[in-house]
């Protein structure tokens, strides 16, 4: 195994995760604002599951998204 190969392949996989997530999160916080279902000064409950298959690795981080 080359450590610096799966180093750069971990970085790549977890910015692709947070951009995408990122983006996720605010459409749909936006779309929550815009239909009154969120009032702006929520803590939203958040979880991201990771999986990687082939070393039967499962694990969640949790944490919150605060609006104001």
């Amino acid at each position: 195994m080359d450590e610096e190969v799966l180093n750069t392949s971990l970085r790549r996989f977890l910015k692709k995760v947070g951009i995408t997530a990122q983006r996720e999160i605010e459409k749909a916080v936006r779309e929550g604002m815009a239909t009154g279902k969120l009032k702006g000064g929520e803590t939203l409950p958040a979880k991201a599951v990771f999986t990687i298959a082939g070393v039967s690795l499962t694990f969640e981080v949790d944490g919150a998204v605060e609006l104001a």
